[in-house]
């Protein structure tokens, strides 16, 4: 979760530091966001846990779950999880075949993450929707996760410049006013951000849990939308808060670019 954490040490004219703490992102990219040719196809897909904009990562545990759905039927990938480090730290990767057209949604249950620096556990359930051999139908159907990111906006095939909207579901309903973090995954450290503020864009949800935002650069972007769990989960230090966040990752492209 993107907040400001007041430091602790007074400085001389009685002010304090303001130390920023960046956003977590759960990851799943497929090595390719949209499959056209006629034949079957491999892809693989990348499971971890970091700050895209930064380009640092955090351990991953292996998730509770990995699937896919297509055609309301669902596949379990757990069990073929391998791991592979993503950014010198424990992530995952699996791969997948495609045999035949459709809409395939890929999605990931972790374990809980216990962040100290917000004295908290972050459950992130994670989407990918990736489109294959020329189908899309049902792009805008929610997978039933405790919450998730339900595109408005078809979730493939889009340029850069384009706005994107989503409605968040937490247990199935929309999330009124609800924080949503906005942050490209810059690999290569292709980008530098003006100054903290810019790495981690932030809007909110309405009334309906429909939420706005407009990219301006190619390459994949992940929409976080973050609400605090009913429930506690147990600790050495006794209960703690759980960040429970929607997370959904689709990419754009450039202009004359498929």
């Amino acid at each position: 979760m993107h907040k400001f954490a007041l430091g602790c040490t007074l400085l001389a004219w009685g002010l304090f530091t303001a130390i920023p703490v960046h956003a977590h992102f759960g990851l799943l990219i497929p090595s390719e966001a949209t499959v056209s040719d006629k034949t079957a196809k491999t892809i693989s897909l990348t499971l971890a846990f970091c700050h895209p904009m930064e380009q640092n990562a955090m351990e991953m545990a292996k998730p509770k779950r990995v699937f896919v759905t297509s055609a309301g039927k669902t596949e379990d990938l757990t069990a073929a999880l391998t791991p592979k480090p993503y950014l010198k730290h424990k992530a995952w990767s699996a791969q997948y075949t495609f045999a035949k057209p459709g809409l395939y949604q890929f999605a990931v249950e972790p374990e809980p993450y216990f962040e100290p620096a917000e004295d908290c556990f972050i459950v992130h359930y994670t989407k990918v929707i990736v489109p294959a051999f020329g189908e899309e139908e049902g792009w805008d159907e929610a997978l039933g996760l405790k919450t998730e990111i339900v595109p408005l906006t078809r979730p493939f095939g889009n340029y850069a410049g384009n706005v994107f909207q989503g409605k968040v579901l937490v247990d199935g309903k929309p999330a009124a006013n609800c924080m949503v973090e906005v942050e490209y995954l810059n690999e290569g450290g292709k980008r530098k951000a003006p100054n903290d503020y810019f790495v981690t864009q932030v809007v909110k949800t309405d009334a309906q849990g429909i939420f706005t935002y407009a990219v301006p650069w190619e390459g994949w972007w992940g929409f976080a939308a973050l609400n605090t769990a009913a429930d506690t989960m147990p600790s050495k230090d006794g209960p703690k808060q759980v960040e429970l966040g929607a997370v959904l990752w689709t990419k754009f492209a450039g202009s004359g670019k498929n």
